[in-house]
């Protein structure tokens, strides 16, 4: 495995760890968790929602179920989504976008999310 000095000097650079989080975490909210909120129309799901969405994610892209799992963990520490038992929500300020049905790209989500009021 090549240092990230040593992939600089070959031409291929390498994400660390912060920026491939936050790509899992882009891709996971723009890709299963908005488009799934928007299909049920109501700020919350069930895990089993969750799945069948994520698994049609997976099958569509051939991307590994272990990296979407991971963007989503990270979505729940980031407060962005919050679990009580079996239901997901999401966070409180994110509600006017659903009623809107706008297209909620996560650089908006993390403003909307991390904004004093």
């Amino acid at each position: 495995m090549l240092s990230q000095g040593q992939a600089e000097v070959e031409g291929t650079r390498r994400k660390g760890k912060h920026a491939s989080s936050t790509e899992n975490r882009r891709m996971v909210w723009e890709s299963v968790v908005w488009p799934l909120i928007l299909d049920l129309n109501k700020p919350y799901f069930s895990l089993k929602e969750y799945h069948a969405k994520r698994d049609r994610f997976c099958k569509d892209t051939g991307m590994r179920a272990s990296k979407v799992a991971g963007g989503f963990v990270s979505l729940l520490i980031k407060g962005i989504i919050a679990r009580n038992k079996n239901i997901y929500s999401i966070h409180y300020r994110l509600i006017p976008y659903l009623r809107k049905r706008a297209v909620l790209e996560y650089g908006q989500v993390i403003r909307e999310v991390n904004t004093k009021r």
